[in-house]
């Protein structure tokens, strides 16, 4: 799996995308979603997007693309790291640190366990039930930053 990997929104994402980004804006998580807010790399000016921040048990937090390189992945790293994340009024600035390959297979995993109804199609028939070796052969197509 390439690193380069991106699946675009297709059909009705972009006006679902548009909703679902309004939640956050007005104070509404759904289990865990957040608005991130990069500055975009070419323009300086801030871009957003709901994005799931996954906490696992020992209460480490992360951010997973599972639409692969997209836009938000490319501006947090251009930003090398440093974002925020918004709920309503709200705002938690952060530096995130990408996770190397080898680092993302049990985070992929509690991921799907979380969301793998709602994100399982970006992963190409892969599941929470995957073997380690299968998420690990998927792990370079899926950026992965744990907030700090």
């Amino acid at each position: 799996m390439s690193t380069t990997r991106y699946i675009g929104p297709t059909g009705l994402d972009p006006v679902m995308n548009k909703i679902a980004n309004q939640l956050p804006r007005f104070g509404i998580s759904v289990m865990g979603s957040r608005l991130l807010a990069v500055r975009g790399r070419k323009s300086g000016e801030w871009r957003t997007t709901m994005v799931n921040l996954l906490v696992d048990a020992d209460g480490h937090r992360y951010l997973v693309a599972p639409r692969g390189n997209t836009q938000w992945v490319r501006n947090l790293r251009a930003a090398e790291g440093n974002g925020e994340l918004r709920l309503g009024r709200k705002v938690e600035a952060f530096t995130a640190a990408e996770l190397a390959d080898a680092d993302k297979v049990p985070v992929l995993r509690l991921y799907l366990k979380k969301w793998g109804w709602e994100v399982g199609k970006f992963f190409e028939g892969v599941t929470k039930n995957a073997t380690d070796e299968e998420l690990a052969a998927i792990a370079p197509g899926f950026p992965v930053f744990r907030i700090n």
